[in-house]
């Protein structure tokens, strides 16, 4: 699976992003400021920022598009400034690539495959509680996303100093606003669609909900 047919509309508005594990994703390197981080990516201009962990406001995340019907990529800052975290819209966002595949606006099952068969140095397959599968040593989770024409991946990728347990949506260093929303689809878990529950709201300390 190496096309690049996915998510062919936006990505013609965007360079082709490469993947490095742990290092960064097309012009952002882990660990930029936010100057460093807005400087890097003059055509996606700030649409908001939010507080993106209920309990820790120091955790900053920023909205990037060309405009606030096209939400394409999320950075999330860590209480030193530093970028640790990026996620990227299934419609909307730039395609992202790891050794020819396309990672974003996917499908779910093609690509859980191929996370599975990837070779076991590349660290093995982990799944978080709500069931999105990742790889721990890539700094790389899949999440889905739901677009006009289904269920798409969404890929959020972390640095080196933030994947320890990345694929752990409760203990890991992934902000808890990544995790809002449908969740990994499992046979074993028809009933669950969304996080959190209908009538269940997430807790964002009485002030706050994440903006998508």
């Amino acid at each position: 699976m190496t096309s690049l047919g996915s998510q062919e509309a936006s990505a013609g508005a965007w360079s082709v992003w490469a993947l490095t594990p742990l290092e960064g994703v097309g012009p952002l390197r882990f660990g930029m400021s936010m100057d460093e981080a807005a400087l890097a990516l003059p055509e996606a201009p700030e649409l908001q920022r939010f507080q993106a962990e209920p309990w820790f406001p120091e955790v900053v995340g920023v909205q990037l598009g060309r405009s606030p019907a096209e939400p394409a990529v999320y950075e999330y800052f860590d209480d030193s400034g530093r970028l640790f975290c990026v996620a990227i819209d299934a419609v909307h966002g730039p395609q992202v690539t790891l050794d020819g595949v396309a990672l974003v606006g996917g499908d779910p099952a093609e690509l859980e495959q191929w996370l599975i068969d990837l070779p076991d140095s590349m660290g093995g397959v982990r799944y978080g509680p709500r069931g999105n599968p990742g790889i721990n040593d890539l700094g790389l989770v899949l999440r889905v996303q739901d677009t006009p024409t289904g269920l798409a991946t969404r890929p959020v990728l972390v640095g080196r100093d933030w994947a320890d347990r990345c694929t752990d949506d409760w203990e890991g260093g992934i902000p808890e606003s990544e995790w809002v929303g449908r969740v990994w689809p499992h046979p074993s878990f028809p009933e669950l669609r969304v996080w959190p529950p209908a009538g269940d709201p997430p807790a964002w300390a009485g002030r706050w909900s994440p903006p998508f």
